[in-house]
């Protein structure tokens, strides 16, 4: 199969699915998973993991009687565990002739065109090579700001990056429920979303099993990311047997996303679901209007108030007199700057300053 013609899948598989109960990695697991992405290649599907796990590989690895919080040693115990990772999935998928491939991203490598092809060739050509590419947020090097903050994100942007079929998302769980059935017990599953169900904008918990950096508010995110990439997600447990399988051939194996007809550039992708919003711009009616209906750029003569500590190239929110936020989008001029030009025509701007507050290239205008 070319790659013109092949069907990408990309599967995620978080820290509680790749753990035990103290917390190590668990080989049984990802030999597991590993027989099932076999099964998936036999099959003719090219197959992209994002693994999580590199924290608690490192955790064991240095001795820790428990996970530390301070962001300074879980990236330390990242690079520490992710080779031992990385050497659980060689001796997983090696009994089933298939080479691991290792991907390590940053957010840059999204919001930056030339990195986001980059990407895109690298991923490519290991999957032309036959590899299967295990994928991981670069932990070591990422900082507070710059991280997608969970895996169920990157692995939304992968998907979107290799245009994929389909977004598997492995937890604990057994899908989206309607409450946290580790709580009320008579919590249904919900095991369909349409793209126009509020569901997409519901909040859910983001509680877990404290093994991992994610929960189902971080899936729910990752759902909207996929879906507005025009790829199909479903929610399954990973301890699911042929769970894969089930949820590449869409039957009921847990909770399915539908995707929607609409695509946002990777670009517009990292803004409208950005990690970190920096701050909120309010305008005024008519520039509300304009964003919405002309799909213009925002002008500080529509601004009326400016919240928050920003920063040229920071995300922010946009809202309306009402405090709804209805855009989002890269700033050009900081806080301190706009607040003292809001309201200003072009015409009355310092010499030097940007015309725009945001570009309609860098504005996303947000799902009702």
């Amino acid at each position: 199969m070319g790659a013109t013609d092949r069907v990408v899948i990309v599967v995620k598989i978080g820290s509680s699915s790749l753990t035990d109960e103290r917390g190590v990695i668990d080989d049984a697991a990802i030999s597991t998973l590993s027989a099932e992405v076999a099964a998936m290649r036999a099959a003719g599907h090219a197959v992209v993991v994002v693994s999580s796990g590199a924290v608690a590989a490192g955790v064991d690895a240095l001795g820790l009687d428990a996970r530390p919080s301070d962001m300074a040693t879980l990236q330390a115990l990242a690079a520490a565990g992710q080779p031992r990772l990385m050497r659980s999935w060689d001796r997983a998928l090696a009994p089933h002739g298939l080479v691991p491939g290792q991907v390590l991203l940053v957010p840059h490598d999204f919001v930056d065109r030339r990195q986001y092809l980059h990407a895109r060739r690298t991923l490519t050509r290991l999957l032309d090579l036959g590899t299967v590419p295990i994928v991981n947020e670069n932990d070591a090097i990422a900082s507070d700001e710059t991280r997608y903050g969970d895996n169920d994100r990157l692995a939304a942007l992968v998907a979107h990056n290799l245009g994929a079929a389909v977004l598997v998302l492995l937890t604990d769980l057994d899908g989206l429920y309607a409450a946290d059935p580790r709580v009320d017990t008579t919590a249904a599953l919900i095991p369909h979303v349409r793209v126009d169900d509020p569901l997409l904008a519901i909040r859910a918990g983001s509680g877990g099993s404290g093994r991992g950096s994610g929960g189902m508010a971080s899936k729910l995110e990752a759902a909207r990311i996929a879906s507005w990439s025009g790829v199909r997600t479903v929610i399954a447990n990973a301890a699911r047997p042929g769970v894969l399988a089930g949820a590449v051939a869409d039957e009921p194996v847990g909770t399915s996303f539908e995707a929607h007809r609409r695509k946002l550039p990777a670009r517009k992708l990292w803004i409208a679901f950005a990690a970190r919003v920096a701050g909120r711009i309010t305008v005024d009616d008519g520039a509300r209007r304009a964003l919405l209906e002309r799909s213009t750029s925002l002008l500080p003569a529509g601004v009326v108030e400016v919240g928050g500590r920003f920063g040229e190239g920071d995300t922010v929110d946009i809202t309306g007199t009402d405090g709804s936020a209805f855009a989002r989008g890269m700033v050009f001029v900081e806080a301190a700057q706009l607040r003292k030009v809001a309201g200003f025509h072009t015409r009355d701007l310092p010499p030097g300053m940007a015309h725009e507050v945001v570009h309609r290239d860098d504005l996303v205008v947000l799902p009702a």
